[in-house]
């Protein structure tokens, strides 16, 4: 069987980090948004959105950490690893700021490849702002826009998880898998 690397995409507030915790109550091999690791750092040493403030920075960290969470999937023993936002994540983001990134963010979207991608629509009943997260709802369905461009960009087919209660949505995930 070969190995299977799935990530889970969609904009802020789908339940994506919902479903990862539930797949790692049930034992399955997940790795979590790093973005607010690297989010709450930046607040420790005095810097309220890193993002915001220095998207590009911003961007590479992520980056480096999504490809390190990659490379590690691989290694891992599991046959099927989540991951909870990918690499094209990224350069979506990035394109939503309007903000230039350097062609090795193209580059690893080229070079690191997904077996599957789950993305979870927009869904204002359970959309909730916190600390890391800074996007209201409309902003929200915006990214989500830049994500279905990005991934499709990328050659990937995008699998729409149903608005359903946790449950059904992790049946109908492994069912596709």
């Amino acid at each position: 069987m070969q190995k299977e690397i799935i990530v889970l995409l969609g904009g802020p507030g789908t339940g994506k980090s919902t479903l990862i915790n539930e797949l790692v109550a049930r034992g399955f091999c997940c790795y979590p948004e790093i973005s607010r690791q690297v989010t709450m750092k930046a607040q420790e040493e005095g810097i309220e959105q890193l993002f915001l403030e220095q998207p590009l920075l911003f961007s590479e960290m992520l980056l480096e950490g999504r490809i390190e969470q990659y490379k590690n999937a691989l290694k891992e023993p599991d046959q099927v690893v989540f991951i909870d936002r990918g690499i094209p994540d990224v350069v979506a983001y990035m394109d939503y700021i309007g903000d230039e990134y350097p062609e090795s963010f193209v580059q690893a979207c080229e070079d690191y490849k997904y077996s599957k991608t789950f993305i979870l629509p927009p869904w204002e009943e359970i959309y909730q702002s916190d600390a890391e997260r800074y996007e209201n709802f409309e902003q929200a369905v915006k990214i989500q826009e830049h994500l279905i461009e990005t991934y499709k960009k990328y050659g990937y087919e995008l699998i729409e998880v149903p608005k359903d209660t946790v449950e059904n949505r992790i049946l109908y995930i492994l069912d596709k898998i």
